[in-house]
């Protein structure tokens, strides 16, 4: 992307570097052999550190973003459990920024697996849809917002993820 779309590539990492608590600034950094490096200026410090120096959460963080905004997106896209390595808090950031891309950049569909109630905290229950296995083997599906119960619930203030966490949105 640094190379094909250089100036969107920038404007990019100052975007995302602005999302990321901490992070200062994010810059690039040509080697003599012609790789490219980044380099995190977190706030705080003179000097820059380099990804391999960054914590797997802000790197995740910088990649989730960076998908995002690819110049040619694809339409479908699913991640499995995004909240493994990243800070509780990045969580309902995440989720929004998926709900961005999908409202601005003309992603068709983005699917994603969760075992976190802060990432679900940052859903709809119209986006949110329920998986849960029978007995029998098969897989049943639902969608959180056919379950009156929930939606009133979450009409009135209430966090989505509390309620899955407080088994609000089981079969009963």
């Amino acid at each position: 992307m640094e190379r094909e779309h250089k100036a969107r590539f920038h404007n990019i990492l100052k975007t995302i570097s602005d999302k990321i608590p901490g992070i200062e600034k994010i810059k690039t950094k040509t080697t003599d052999d012609g790789r490219l490096l980044l380099c995190f200026n977190d706030k705080g410090f003179t000097d820059s550190f380099l990804a391999n120096q960054m914590s797997n959460g802000t790197l995740k963080m910088l990649a989730y973003l960076l998908l995002l905004e690819l110049p040619n997106p694809p339409q479908f896209i699913c991640i499995e459990e995004p909240e493994n390595g990243l800070y509780h808090k990045l969580l309902e950031i995440l989720a929004a920024e998926f709900r961005h891309a999908m409202q601005t950049k003309k992603i068709a569909q983005i699917f994603i697996t969760t075992h976190q109630p802060y990432f679900v905290d940052g859903l709809s229950p119209e986006e949110t849809w329920l998986l849960e296995k029978g007995s029998d083997g098969f897989s049943n599906i639902q969608r959180a917002s056919d379950n009156k119960i929930v939606k009133a619930m979450v009409d009135e203030g209430l966090p989505l993820g509390g309620l899955w966490y407080s088994d609000y949105m089981d079969a009963r």
